[in-house]
């Protein structure tokens, strides 16, 4: 078990609860964006998403991103909507918890967030398979960092009450 001096150990108790607050505006983005999902009405984003699309290949024929949008318009339907939908409130409201839970510093909550962590990781890097998304490499890697600090702060506690 490596000891950091009181500056380094200050500094890492920083940017945990900078990685908390950042968890949080993230969890509560997701949660917000998974509701608008849920009811927003699917014609009018089938249309949006059209429009935005259209607008793009008429500039740039070949770009991948209106391609790639137009491919999402197409299949974008109620059930996908209700998937993403309840899929990003869910998200949103268990990564909540577990920020509250670590910001309460509620023993329990340490374990359980590195658990829920590890679980999107290899969600993360499943998607990346499939997408290969340089977005989700970063966010894997962010995620790695925080339950790095979580296990830090949990051990520090449990250090602390002994």
């Amino acid at each position: 078990m490596r000891k950091f001096s009181r500056r380094a150990e200050h500094r890492l108790h920083q940017i945990f609860e900078f990685s908390l607050l950042a968890k949080g505006l993230f969890a509560t983005v997701e949660l917000l964006s998974g509701l608008a999902v849920y009811w927003a009405n699917v014609a009018w984003v089938t249309r949006t998403i059209r429009w935005l699309a259209e607008n793009d290949i008429i500039e740039d024929s070949g770009d991948r991103v209106a391609g790639w949008l137009m491919s999402l318009a197409q299949g974008y339907s109620v059930s996908t909507q209700h998937f993403w939908g309840w899929y990003l409130a869910v998200h949103g409201v268990v990564k909540l918890a577990v920020v509250a839970g670590l910001a309460f510093r509620l023993l329990w909550a340490y374990p359980v967030s590195m658990m829920v962590l590890a679980g999107f990781i290899v969600y993360q890097l499943d998607r990346f398979h499939t997408t290969h998304s340089p977005f989700l490499i970063a966010l894997t890697i962010f995620d790695l960092v925080v339950i790095w600090l979580v296990w830090h702060e949990y051990r520090n506690m449990k250090a602390r009450h002994a």
